[in-house]
């Protein structure tokens, strides 16, 4: 890449278009229907980033499809551009640290299904922690694109923390690592133009590896610090399809190509070649009107909070559940407050989760910084913020704050090597099998992976495609919203087998909540009973905690029960698990704060709940 002096683009509306629900719920059968314009029209793209990070559990999750086939499928429609991924080090395409042999494993598995160019981070800059997926890439052949993530600003003498030379002296580390391509990912959208020249131009005197940045445009100024990285030498940088940039996602393809124009550094880009595909995606995004992020306008609030684009529209979802939806300045700057409670750290997934927990507890019992630091007010931490202070993210520069581990930890001694290297080999054929038995159905190199990655999410997804077939074949709109009567789809559900549903009516919801469906398939006609979903809305709510009840537990957000650990009657202790919530892509385990006696346990494992709602009764 060095030799040339246009600029590369990498296009990432297929996996951070507008970095937000509507990114992580875009389907299959949308980008693959784009993947051959793409090849045709555009084929001097540096790369499509289309697949890793939330990508990946989402389409097991609430999709209902395989993103290993994802992958394959464009990859095969997309034989001449590389296609990209996200890599989060140690924990994978994952929220936790996973043992060496499956982080290798999965790369691995990875490069053979179809990536091209892995772009590895860590959510603290930790190099050490980054090591072993680099070299896995390294392995493998592929491209290995070591990221250093951006946060602070290196002109404000304030942020002394994260200066040119903390930049400089981790290129160098990445460097000698191995890397192929040096990576600059700013997950916030915090570089600003006249930083982005003095940095860029340090990295370029100071490591001989090609550098790709890539930005996000919540405060509207990411055009801005694209512009002046390329002035200074950068090799590649990140946009989205017109139609898909802007917000939280990254600035406008056509425009920089277009801004570009006439210099040495013009892309060599079709701009009609773009408008075309936009038109496309302009069209999709409207299917996808009800994930839509809600961000009307640039905020330079983001200067303030610092929340990574991916993160936004989520920490916004759960505290909207939370009832402080009205309250989201107060949330933004509780967001701030604990960053630098926790001694200004990288905040990027998994380490901004942590942040955002923190914030919404603080905002939700009325703490202030100065309470949740002060030694003699008691505090009950979010597991996330314990786990991390225990070293289980890994190591921030300079460490944590000493004061704020001794009254987390409660006296435990944290880890302060690499969590990687206390974990166990798993013994993947061993695990395979225990997969097959747990599942019922037979595992290839693929679904091993996603089975380790997530396995109950994994065995969820499988069980719900032995009941519904290939519902990724679906329409969008039918998919997401279902079908009106006397509406008529074709559903490919292989090639060259298509099946054409017509909707003729739907019944009354009978006493059980099953509804008769009467519609054509291929013509004969056909009559189902399934669940009613809509029935729900009308059951009764379950009973909320009571505000300062402390033998009530409530649920912290909305979301599904995945697992009780605890019975009527038996004894608990302060910590003991009670019950796991699976709610905004991950699961999150809910402790008791005190001992006592188990009362009463209000919900089921499946349960659907809702924020607050009476979870269990201590006395």
């Amino acid at each position: 890449m060095k030799a040339q002096t246009r600029l590369l683009l990498t296009d990432t509306t297929m996996r951070d278009a507008h970095q937000s629900l509507l990114a992580t719920r875009m389907r299959s059968i949308d980008m693959i229907r784009a993947a051959p314009a793409y090849a045709q029209l555009l084929p001097d793209l540096f790369s499509v980033e289309c697949w890793g990070g939330a990508t990946f559990d989402v389409a097991y999750r609430f999709l209902q499809e395989c993103p290993w086939q994802r992958l394959r499928d464009i990859r095969e429609r997309l034989p001449n551009i590389m296609t990209q991924m996200l890599l989060r080090a140690s924990n994978a395409v994952g929220y936790t640290n996973y043992p060496d042999n499956v982080v290798r494993a999965f790369v691995h598995r990875a490069a053979e299904s179809g990536v091209d160019v892995f772009r590895v981070f860590d959510s603290l800059n930790w190099v050490e922690n980054m090591r072993v997926a680099m070299d896995a890439v390294i392995e493998t052949g592929k491209i290995c694109e070591a990221a250093i993530c951006y946060t602070g600003d290196i002109l404000d003498p304030a942020r002394s923390k994260y200066s040119l030379s903390y930049y400089v002296q981790m290129a160098r580390e990445l460097e000698a690592a191995g890397a192929h391509v040096l990576g600059l990912k700013d997950m916030a959208g915090l570089l600003k133009a006249p930083a982005a020249r003095v940095l860029f131009r340090a990295l370029r005197e100071e490591v001989s590896l090609p550098i790709h940045f890539h930005t996000h445009d919540t405060s509207g100024a990411a055009a801005a610090t694209i512009l002046a990285a390329a002035e200074t030498g950068v090799d590649a940088v990140d946009a989205a399809m017109d139609a898909f940039s802007g917000g939280t996602s990254q600035p406008c393809l056509g425009s920089i190509v277009e801004a570009l124009r006439g210099t040495e550094r013009e892309t060599g880009l079709d701009i009609g070649a773009i408008r075309t595909i936009s038109n496309y995606w302009e069209a999709v995004r409207v299917q996808y009107a009800a994930f839509e992020s809600g961000l009307q306008a640039p905020a330079s609030e983001v200067y303030l909070h610092e929340m990574p684009g991916g993160q936004f529209t989520n920490l916004k979802a759960q505290a909207r559940s939370l009832g402080l939806e009205e309250r989201w300045h107060e949330v933004a700057q509780a967001y701030a407050d604990a960053n630098l409670m926790f001694g200004d750290i990288v905040k990027v997934t998994p380490s901004s989760k942590v942040v955002g927990d923190m914030a919404l507890m603080m905002v939700a019992q009325g703490l202030t910084r100065e309470q949740v630091e002060d030694p003699s007010v008691e505090v009950a931490f979010p597991d996330s913020v314990v786990d991390m202070l225990r070293g289980n993210l890994g190591q921030p520069p300079g460490g944590w704050p000493e004061g704020l581990v001794r009254k987390v930890l409660k006296g435990e001694t944290p880890r302060t090597d690499r969590p990687g290297a206390h974990l166990p080999p798993v013994d993947l054929e061993a695990a395979r099998e225990k997969a097959q038995k747990e599942i019922g159905q037979p595992l290839d190199d693929e679904d091993l992976m996603g089975y380790l990655m997530y396995p109950k999410v994994f065995s969820d997804y499988a069980a719900r495609h032995r009941t519904y077939g290939p519902v990724r074949t679906l329409p969008t709109p039918t998919f997401f919203y279902g079908m009106e009567p006397g509406e008529e789809i074709s559903v490919e559900i292989d090639p060259g087998k298509t099946l054409e549903i017509r909707l003729q009516a739907v019944g009354e919801t009978g006493d059980d909540g099953d509804v008769r469906v009467f519609f054509e398939l291929n013509g004969q006609p056909r009559t189902i009973r399934v669940p009613n979903r809509k029935v729900q809305g009308s059951a009764p709510r379950r009973p909320k905690a009571e505000p300062g009840n402390p033998g009530h537990v409530g649920a912290p957000m909305p979301g599904v029960v995945a697992s009780i650990a605890v019975q009527p009657g038996k004894p608990v202790r302060a910590g003991d698990l009670l019950l796991t919530i699976e709610a905004m892509k991950m699961e999150t385990g809910i402790h008791a704060d005190r001992d006592g006696t188990v009362k009463a346990v209000h919900v089921a494992p499946g349960a659907q709940i809702d924020a607050k709602d009476l979870l269990v009764e201590i006395e």
